[in-house]
């Protein structure tokens, strides 16, 4: 499966969107490569880590984030359940799927999608598998928005932000950095 050619059913080859979002997932495939060869003795899936890391943020074109062109009916918090949908739409190994829904925030569990009353299905979406911690946390060094997309973030700044959203988020986050020896 060559994940530019799922991407591009869906985006529009060149699109200023489509240069977003491919520049984006490979930034987030290099670093979630980068973490898993520090990880060898935990056998991670390296070919699956790369297509999915490459994968993650397809669900961005269907929602309403104007400041890097997205123009979809749903709100961006929406992009990584709809992004599974995507996927398994296509006929993808489920695991794809999961990483998509999965890597949003550090993970979102029901109790913040109840509490916070977010417009997404109500279960848990957080990490579970090694892969998806490792793409989850590679994710967030990289911004999509026009200012920041060429400066990578640094864990402190990270988990700041993070913390800023949900303090469960930012333990989550710092727990995976520190198993994996983020800085």
């Amino acid at each position: 499966m060559n994940p530019l050619s799922v991407i591009e059913k869906y985006y529009e080859k060149g699109s200023p969107l489509y240069t977003v979002l491919v520049d984006h997932s490979r930034d987030v495939a290099r670093k979630s490569l980068e973490i898993a060869a520090t990880l060898t003795h935990l056998n991670p899936d390296m070919d699956f880590i790369e297509k999915a890391a490459m994968l993650h943020d397809i669900g961005i074109i269907k929602t309403r984030a104007p400041a890097i062109g997205c123009e979809g009916p749903s709100p961006y918090i929406c992009h990584g359940f709809l992004g599974r949908g995507i996927l398994d739409n296509e006929g993808l190994p489920e695991r794809y799927g999961l990483v998509a829904e999965r890597h949003t925030g550090a993970g979102i569990t029901l109790e913040n999608i109840k509490k916070a009353d977010l417009p997404l299905p109500l279960r848990d979406m957080v990490p579970v598998t090694l892969e998806e911690k490792i793409i989850c946390c590679a994710d967030k060094y990289f911004s999509k928005s026009p200012e920041n997309r060429d400066k990578p973030m640094t864990r402190d700044r990270i988990i700041k932000e993070l913390n800023r959203i949900n303090p469960g988020h930012a333990v989550r986050f710092r727990g995976w950095a520190e198993a994996f020896n983020l800085e």
